[in-house]
Parts: C-alpha cells; sequence; structure tokens
C-alpha cells in the first residue's frame, strides 16, 4: 500500500472519518491541498511557485499516467481514479493568488471553492457549497498566515461571506458541513483558526457533528 499521510493534519485527518466509504479519497485531497500550501509557503520567487503549481496541473491532468510517475501522492490518487480531482484548475488558482501579491477574493474563490469541489467529488456543486469552502479557505489561512493585517481581513471577509438561511447538506457532504461550522463559529466571534486540533476544537467538532452546528 503506498502511504502519503504525512502531510494530513489532525484536523484533516478526523474530518476524512466523516466520509465513511469515502475517507481514503477524502484524505487524499486534504493531503493533496497540503501540499499546495507548503509548496506556497516555501515560495519566494513567484515565477518559480507558478511553475511548481504548474508541473502539478500537468501531472494531475496527464491522461497517459507518465507525468508525475513514482510522486506518491500522484500514484494512490491514480490508484483511485481520482486524478485529476475534481476543481483542480479553480484550486491551483486560488493557492496562486498567495504567490506575490496577495488577493484575498481570489484565493477564498479559487481554493476554497476548488478543495470543497474535489470533497465533494464533482464539479456541479451549488454556489453555495462554494461559498462555504471560501469561508474556510479564509478562515484556515488567517490562522497560518502570520500576517496579523492579512489575517484580519481574511476573518472580515469571511464574515461578510458566511451562509444565509439553512442549507440542505446532504449525507455525502457531512465533512464539509463540520468544517464549515467549525469555521463559523469563530469567525462570528471575530477569532482565528487554531494553529492545530486543540481540545476546544476537537470538542466543537464533536457537538457539530452530532448536533448539525
Amino acid at each position: 500500500m503506498v502511504r502519503v499521510s504525512g502531510d494530513l493534519s489532525p484536523l484533516a485527518s478526523l474530518l476524512s472519518v466523516y466520509a465513511g466509504e469515502d475517507a481514503p479519497r477524502h484524505r487524499l485531497v486534504w493531503t493533496l491541498d497540503a501540499r499546495f500550501a507548503r509548496l506556497v509557503a516555501t515560495t519566494s520567487e513567484p515565477m518559480i511557485g507558478q511553475m511548481r503549481l504548474a508541473w502539478w496541473n500537468d501531472a494531475l491532468t496527464d491522461e497517459s499516467g507518465v507525468k508525475g510517475q513514482g510522486e506518491p501522492l500522484i500514484d494512490a490518487m491514480r490508484k483511485l481514479e481520482m486524478a485529476p480531482p475534481h476543481g483542480l484548475s479553480q484550486w491551483l488558482d486560488g493557492w496562486e493568488a498567495l504567490i506575490g501579491e496577495v488577493d484575498l477574493l481570489a484565493y477564498a474563490e479559487g481554493r476554497g471553492g476548488g478543495l470543497f469541489r474535489a470533497l465533494a467529488g464533482r464539479d456541479d456543486i451549488p454556489s453555495w457549497l462554494v461559498q462555504a469552502g471560501a469561508v474556510w479557505a479564509l478562515w484556515d489561512l488567517a490562522g497560518h498566515i502570520g500576517d496579523g493585517a492579512v489575517a484580519g481581513k481574511a476573518v472580515a471577509m469571511a464574515r461578510a461571506h458566511l451562509l444565509t438561511g439553512k442549507p440542505v447538506w446532504p449525507g455525502e457532504w457531512r465533512p464539509l458541513r463540520i468544517a464549515y461550522h467549525l469555521a463559523r463559529h469563530d469567525i462570528e466571534k471575530g477569532h482565528f483558526s487554531p494553529p492545530g486540533l486543540t481540545p476546544a476544537l476537537y470538542l466543537r467538532l464533536m457537538r457539530v457533528a452530532l448536533m448539525g452546528r
């Protein structure tokens, strides 16, 4: 078995459990997102970062299965027939929006929308789910970017994008619903995401999983 769990955070690992039989695919999606995050965080030259993101796009969309062969994550995704993942182009555009001059809106809609499309396993998701993904992405960024001003802007933008009404979350989207409501709880209080799976975040996750929010 190919093991690619090194980049999987405790929160992502726990969220994936709620995907049931689809958990292996969710774990790979979260692992890929973590790989993109690390790529962007270690990029000092925008052009180099764009080239590295382009490599992932080319490898994951290569129908011949040759490009990227030997990269454990890509091999694992091909084994599950999920390469390319849904929303890949949007997802990569979102991460690219953090390279150089930060474009928070492009990042939120791109990373969040692309990630939630990949987790949902389909491209034709409702606009409110893309919005929910954007909220989650801004919350996550706020706790990891290390720039207080940008983090504050991210939380303010996320608050403006919180869902209104009560959308119906299909059962298979339970991990996405949990992720969104975890973010919403902090955003409504003006808080950033915690640096890891803290006891308080774990308890909130359990409550959301059991009670819906």
